[in-house]
């Protein structure tokens, strides 16, 4: 049995989904009731409330792991008795470049590391579907804000975080490894602005924002430290920021998709 937490969201459902369609008994925890395969267990618990974890727990080997919640080790711990013996974490690029600004990453990351289980870190970068932040401005004016119009990184397919994780989950060989996952080369705000465009079939106007404009739209949703550090990623990335990892390739056998490929297939959400 593999217990999937954060099952209702970009990555952990589509982990689900690949988990079940390759016959694994998977359980699907979140906060909230999710559509979900057939034959998939649902178990409604929160990361903050580590107790109620105990029934999705029982009779597991192994866990995707969200950063979530205030107590790694209880998790953990919970896990631990329930009969897991693997963990793969969802964590953070900014915990092994910023660690004093992903502090939460960083705090869950040293907990695995220290558990005792078969440990593998996922650290993905920047998400191509952050771009879904855009999507009623483009749907209602054909247009998109964003800082650092010129500064490319290389964003990564949360289909690909979800392939890597679950084919972690299943095989042998990716204990004690900590995976960086990026997309296949860097991309500008300016360029990922673009090529959503490009799979409309019609120009979309991409408007340069100061970095406090960001930083005040960002606070509406995220914690202060938090945003400091990812306007210092999106403004003046370091070379492992910048790096393209060969990670995703290496567990998959092959490329990480790019913008321009999730563009295509996320059109609908920007017309």
């Amino acid at each position: 049995m593999i217990v999937v937490t954060g099952a209702s969201g970009n990555v952990g459902g589509q982990v689900v989904a690949l988990l079940a369609a390759a016959g694994e008994r998977v359980t699907a925890v979140s906060r909230r009731t999710a559509e979900l395969p057939e034959g998939v267990r649902q178990v409604r618990a929160d990361l903050d409330d580590p107790a109620g974890l105990k029934d999705a727990f029982d009779g597991t080997d192994a866990l995707f792991l969200l950063v979530a919640g205030q107590n790694p080790q209880a998790i953990l711990d919970g896990a631990m008795a329930g009969g897991v013996r693997r963990v793969v974490l969802l964590s953070s690029q900014g915990a092994g470049t910023r660690p004093d600004f992903y502090r939460h990453p960083a705090a869950f990351e040293d907990a695995v590391r220290r558990s005792g289980l078969e440990w593998t870190i996922l650290r993905p970068g920047g998400f191509h579907s952050n771009a879904y932040a855009w999507a009623e401005s483009v749907r209602g004016g054909r247009s998109a804000a964003a800082p650092f119009g010129d500064v490319g990184l290389p964003t990564i397919d949360p289909a690909d975080i979800a392939e890597v994780a679950a084919a972690v989950l299943r095989e042998d060989g990716h204990a004690g490894r900590v995976y960086e996952l990026t997309g296949p080369a860097p991309t500008t705000p300016r360029e990922r602005v673009a090529a959503i465009g490009a799979a409309l079939g019609t120009p979309v106007r991409f408007a340069e924002q100061t970095r406090e404009e960001a930083r005040a739209q960002m606070l509406q949703f995220m914690p202060e430290q938090v945003v400091e550090g990812t306007l210092a990623i999106l403004g003046k990335p370091t070379d492992a920021e910048r790096r393209v990892s060969p990670d995703v390739e290496r567990v998959l056998g092959r490329a990480p998709r790019s913008f321009a490929d999730w563009a295509v297939r996320n059109a609908a959400a920007f017309r």
